[in-house]
């Protein structure tokens, strides 16, 4: 059973709270530390590390911080380069290249976003099965077997898009950005139909636009083509 808190998922700032038995694996330093500190209830000795896609604020605001916390971060040596940070807290991450962070087991992969060097993660813990995280991504060209849950970005549907440049709300700049650095619904589609799910419990859509999306809407029509429960986070 997955045992996920939820602290953060927009372009305002993401961060997960991955629990596994007396385990903790931080997803993303996106938001205040001092909020990520909060949501741990100020007990960071159960957290075995944090996992960062990118360099981008809100996913890494928080990274330097993290590390003062005593928390070691693993992302690539490019998203590390574009923030900064040096340090006996930072592990670096190779694409394809498996590492253990206490109990959980953890494959990076490499994703397609306007960033240095972005990953996603493949998330295996005896206490919850294997999980899928990816985010920030217009694209994903692997296919995952045995996957039993699945967090993806799905920030936005490319008929909203449209109706949003021809009502003068979105530029056609932004939209050009999006359709080369996120996920849309239709995209979630293809890479969903792509995979094997067949033990897959739920699936979590994360990082939805503001502006761009339509949550229940959504929800609605990957729970019709999976036939899985979809919850929005």
């Amino acid at each position: 059973m997955l045992d996920l808190r939820i602290l953060g998922s927009s372009s305002h700032g993401n961060c997960y709270l991955l629990y596994a038995g007396s385990e903790v694996l931080l997803l993303e330093c996106g938001i205040q530390a001092k909020k990520i500190i909060y949501g741990l209830n100020f007990r960071v000795d159960n957290v075995v590390g944090a996992l960062c896609s990118h360099e981008h604020g809100d996913h890494s605001k928080s990274v330097k911080d993290v590390m003062k916390a005593g928390i070691d971060v693993y992302a690539s040596e490019g998203t590390f380069s574009a923030l900064g940070v040096e340090g006996h807290r930072v592990k670096k991450l190779k694409a394809l290249e498996q590492v253990q962070i206490g109990g959980f087991t953890v494959l990076p992969f490499d994703v397609q976003h306007d960033a240095r060097e972005p990953l996603g993660f493949l998330i295996q813990h005896e206490a919850i099965g294997k999980l899928l995280f990816a985010t920030d991504t217009y694209y994903i060209k692997y296919k995952f077997p045995e996957l039993n849950y699945i967090m993806v970005e799905c920030n936005y549907s490319k008929s909203i898009l449209e109706k949003n440049i021809q009502a003068g709300t979105l530029s056609k700049a932004l939209r050009n950005r999006l359709l080369k650095s996120h996920f849309s619904l239709e995209n979630v589609k293809e890479f969903l139909k792509a995979n094997d799910l067949k033990k897959v419990e739920n699936i979590l859509l994360m990082h939805l636009s503001d502006g761009n999306s339509n949550a229940g809407e959504f929800q609605e029509e990957i729970e019709k083509l999976t036939g899985i429960p979809v919850k929005i986070c």
